[in-house]
C-alpha cells in the first residue's frame, strides 16, 4: 500500500502554504483557480469513463445493477448520484445502489476504521448478492481504501464489471478493477482535504456514468428525461412541460394525456404523437425495449 505522503492529494501545495494568513478574496479566488484545473483533468480521462458507461448499460440492459462503493466523501458521492437516479430517471431503487463504508449512517457521520477494513468490502457486496450481471464503481480519492480494493477483489471473483475511480495516477485501486479512471486533479488547496476538487472531480465522473447510462438504457428522448417519476409538485410540472416540449401540445393536452397513462411521461409522449390510446403506447413502448425513438414512425423530428 502506498505512503498517503507520496500521494499527489496529500501533498501540501505551493500557493497555498500561507491559507490562514490570506484574506478571504485571496483565498477563494485560489481556491476557484484550483477548481478550474478539475474539468481539464476529467476530460483526460473521457477514454476510461465512456468504458465505464458500456460496463454499466450492458448491466441495466441485462438486468443487473449499477453499484458505487466507497468511504468518507468518495463513498457519500455515490450514495448521492445512487439516491438521484429513482425521481430523475424512474429506476427501481435497487439498480443504482451506493454503498458507504461503515454502512448508511456513516452518510452523516464518521464511521472510524470502516474504510480500512478491506473484508468489509467484500462483505457488504455479498450482502447485496451480487452477480456477473452487476458493475460495481468503487471510489477512492486516495486510490488506496483498502474497503474499496476489498470490495473490487470480490467483484471480480463471482465475474461482476468492475471500475475504479480515483484522484492519483497509477492508483492502487486501479489495479483492482477492469477499467481504471485515475483523475489528476494535483494538492488541494487545503492540505489533504479530498472533498474540495478530488470530490467535485468524482461527482462530475458520477454525473457523467450514471447519466450517459440512462441515455443508454432508453430514460431520455431527445434532451428529455421521460423517465422523470412525478412524485411531487415540482416533478408533475416537469412531468407536464416534458410532455408538452416532446409533442408540441399544450399544457392542457399533456396533462390529459399523463393522467391516461398513469402520469409515465414516456407513455404520454408516444400516445400522442402516434395518435393512439396509452395501452398501446406502453405495447409500443416494450416492443421497442423503452425507447422512445424506437416506438415511434422514423420520420418524426426529433423533440424541440
Amino acid at each position: 500500500m502506498p505512503d498517503l505522503r507520496t500521494l499527489g492529494t496529500e501533498s501540501p501545495h505551493p500557493r497555498t502554504a500561507r491559507l490562514d494568513a490570506m484574506d478571504v478574496e485571496e483565498l477563494l479566488g485560489v481556491m476557484n483557480a484550483e477548481d478550474r484545473r478539475v474539468p481539464d483533468a476529467v476530460a483526460a480521462q473521457l477514454g476510461p469513463v465512456a468504458a465505464a458507461v458500456a460496463l454499466a448499460v450492458d448491466s441495466l440492459s441485462s438486468g443487473g445493477r449499477l453499484v458505487y462503493l466507497g468511504a468518507g466523501t468518495s463513498g457519500r458521492l455515490g450514495v448521492l448520484d445512487a439516491a438521484e437516479c429513482p425521481p430523475t430517471f424512474g429506476t427501481d431503487p435497487g439498480q443504482v445502489v451506493g454503498l458507504l463504508a461503515g454502512g448508511p449512517g456513516a452518510m452523516f457521520q464518521a464511521v472510524e476504521g470502516a474504510e480500512d477494513d478491506a473484508a468489509l468490502g467484500a462483505q457488504d457486496l455479498r450482502d447485496l448478492g451480487l452477480t456477473a450481471q452487476d458493475t460495481v464503481v468503487g471510489l477512492a480519492a486516495s486510490g488506496r481504501t483498502p474497503y474499496v480494493v476489498g470490495g473490487l477483489d470480490h467483484a471480480r471473483s463471482v465475474g461482476a464489471g468492475t471500475v475504479a475511480v480515483a484522484c492519483n495516477p497509477g492508483s492502487e485501486v486501479g489495479r483492482h478493477a477492469d477499467i481504471a479512471i485515475e483523475l489528476d486533479t494535483g494538492p488541494e488547496v487545503l492540505t489533504g482535504s479530498t472533498r474540495l476538487k478530488a470530490g467535485t472531480a468524482q461527482k462530475l465522473v458520477l454525473n457523467m456514468i450514471s447519466t450517459a447510462a440512462m441515455v443508454g438504457t432508453g430514460k431520455v428522448y431527445g434532451n428529455l428525461m421521460v423517465d422523470v417519476r412525478p412524485s411531487n409538485a415540482k416533478l408533475r410540472q416537469r412531468a407536464v412541460r416534458i410532455v408538452r416540449d416532446a409533442t408540441g401540445c399544450d399544457d392542457a393536452t399533456a396533462r390529459a394525456a399523463l393522467a391516461d397513462a398513469g402520469d409515465h411521461a414516456k407513455t404520454a409522449i408516444v400516445a400522442l404523437l402516434c395518435g393512439t390510446d396509452a395501452a398501446t403506447a406502453r405495447d409500443r413502448l416494450t416492443a421497442a425495449h423503452g425507447f422512445v425513438r424506437a416506438a415511434l414512425p422514423a420520420d418524426l423530428p426529433a423533440p424541440h
